[in-house]
């Protein structure tokens, strides 16, 4: 990717962000709710025919927004790369999931322009923050149904990068004495079984230009339970191949769920290498 296009890709994403961060919890701010699920279908739709998902949590109706995008081998189960669209009441969702959110938006560009060999289907989720309801409801929908998928991402927060000494914790001390202290990489967390995508996955981000770190989990997660905290943990339950995306959030990220996880806090730079590399990642998977 030449600077030009790179800067593109920036600009293209600021924009988004621009739109999504606010402060939008279904519960106290479902005006702002609104207007980011609208949001998300509008651009969606400018690649393909946008399809809801609807389920009920709490006696309410939400929505997960679908598009599905042919790859090259038609015949292959399709690559699922969700994002939550949702927040916590008074946070500005910037980072959290933001990110996510304006990385999955650019991703369905890219793929449009140049697909993917395995077909490529993109969720917006809602209700990541009120226990995984919306991926959860989806999760079991496939499994219902019978239907396979190669590979599941889930974009969780991609946008926070801090290179000082010690900006970076883990939840175990073996982990602590393992992987790097400084908060500059892109964290992939997945099943064993994924060791293989995680490994393309971090040659396609050292090749973007950014840093990137993998780590394997065995039962589902649990004997780690911080790496069940998105979307992908009801694909991993009900056997799916899954890996979350993350700047590893609280582990790393000083506004985490607060009112300061703002525009400002992001480093641009950072979440325009991670989506050029999970762009070049997906087609290699």
């Amino acid at each position: 990717m030449s600077n030009f296009e790179f800067d593109r890709l920036k600009d293209r994403l600021l924009e988004h962000l621009k739109q999504v961060v606010r402060d939008r919890s279904p519960g106290f701010s479902s005006a702002g709710h609104f207007f980011v699920s609208h949001y998300i279908q509008q651009e969606l739709s400018q690649w393909g025919a946008v399809e809801p998902f609807h389920f009920t949590a709490q006696g309410q109706q939400h929505t997960n927004w679908i598009l599905n995008l042919p790859g090259t081998a038609p015949t292959r189960p399709p690559i699922l790369i969700g994002a939550h669209y949702d927040t916590v009441p008074g946070c500005p969702w910037a980072d959290d999931n933001g990110t996510g959110i304006a990385a999955l938006l650019e991703i369905a560009r890219a793929i449009k322009d140049a697909p993917a060999r395995s077909p490529v289907r993109l969720v917006a989720f809602d209700l990541e923050e009120y226990g995984l309801a919306g991926s959860r409801a989806y999760a079991q929908h496939l499994h219902h149904q019978g239907e396979t998928l190669r590979l599941m991402l889930s974009l969780e927060m991609l946008g926070y990068c801090n290179s000082s000494p010690n900006s970076q914790r883990y939840p175990s001390e073996a982990l602590q004495k393992i992987y790097p202290t400084q908060g500059n990489f892109i964290a992939l967390i997945g099943q064993w079984q994924t060791i293989p995508a995680m490994m393309r996955l971090w040659w396609s981000f050292r090749t973007a230009g950014v840093r990137s770190q993998w780590l394997p989990v065995i039962d589902q997660g649990r004997i780690v339970p911080d790496t069940r905290r998105s979307d992908h943990t009801p694909f991993w339950d009900l056997g799916y191949p899954a890996i979350m995306v993350t700047d590893t959030a609280d582990l790393r990220n000083p506004h985490y769920h607060q009112p300061t996880d703002k525009l400002e806090t992001l480093d641009l730079d950072f979440l325009t290498y991670v989506c050029q590399g999970l762009m070049r990642g997906i087609k290699a998977l």
